[in-house]
């Protein structure tokens, strides 16, 4: 969606290692995420999923290693290039539109500019209707899509995404599949975390599997559905539990 400046993909990741506790959390030798594809990020609970988008996002400085962006531009500009929406959205105590129009108005657009954005950013995702109801008394779905609506004004190149239809019945992960469409088919590049593997059959173009805190696998999605490469994403995909040795 945003076209202004050089395009901050390919993000490429070396010798990436996150620690707490006195044990590495994540370690990822290589991984490289390119402009277009639907990334989906799968694993067992603990894999470092969601660690995983922190630090591509800035939310998070590795141990060690290096989290490189494309384009030349500053980690500002870099990092007004993307956006981000959680399992569960942080809603401030005003309007719906009032916090898709927030983000905005820190970046310094003009009122009338940035009423009229959130306002198409709401319209874009069926919630026209509510933008004057406070946020916090939407339903968990509509929350989500105001999420979305805010990250859309902002006109990112790369939307990560943290399990965001985990706590959402069907009607709600629908809607919010079709916003995670909407995004691809307008040029963002979507990166996101799922457990649900039917919700990564229908979305995902390219699958990250981790376990342990490792990369595991790295495939086109059809291949990696149809013929897993590595044990810990058969066992995976059949449902079985995936043990990590000990570290």
């Amino acid at each position: 969606m945003s076209g202004t400046a050089p395009g901050i993909l390919p993000l490429a990741i070396e010798g990436l290692r996150f620690a707490a506790g006195g044990a590495d959390r994540l370690a990822i030798d290589r991984l490289a995420i390119a402009a277009g594809p639907r990334t989906v990020i799968l694993g067992p609970n603990g894999a470092g999923k969601s660690l995983l988008l922190r630090l591509c996002h800035g939310l998070l400085a590795p141990t060690a290693g290096s989290v490189r962006w494309s384009g030349g531009l500053g980690a500002a500009a870099t990092r007004a290039r993307q956006a981000m929406v959680f399992q569960r959205p942080v809603m401030l105590r005003r309007s719906a539109l009032a916090n898709v129009a927030y983000p905005l108005a820190l970046r310094g657009i003009a009122r009338r500019e940035r009423a009229a954005r959130a306002l198409a950013a709401l319209e874009r995702f069926g919630l026209g209707h509510l933008a004057d109801r406070p946020a916090r008394v939407l339903s968990g779905g509509e929350q989500q899509r105001v999420a979305l609506a805010r990250a859309w004004a902002m006109a990112p190149e790369v939307l990560f995404l943290d399990e965001p239809t985990a706590a959402l019945d069907p009607n709600a992960t629908r809607a919010v599949e079709q916003a995670i469409d909407a995004f691809h088919a307008a040029g963002v590049t979507v990166v996101m975390t799922t457990h649900d593997l039917g919700q990564a059959r229908r979305l995902a173009d390219a699958i990250l599997f981790l376990a342990n805190g490792r990369l595991v696998e790295q495939a086109p999605a059809a291949a990696f559905f149809a013929r897993p490469a590595t044990p810990e994403a058969a066992a995976f995909l059949r449902g079985d539990l995936v043990i990590a040795p000990e570290r």
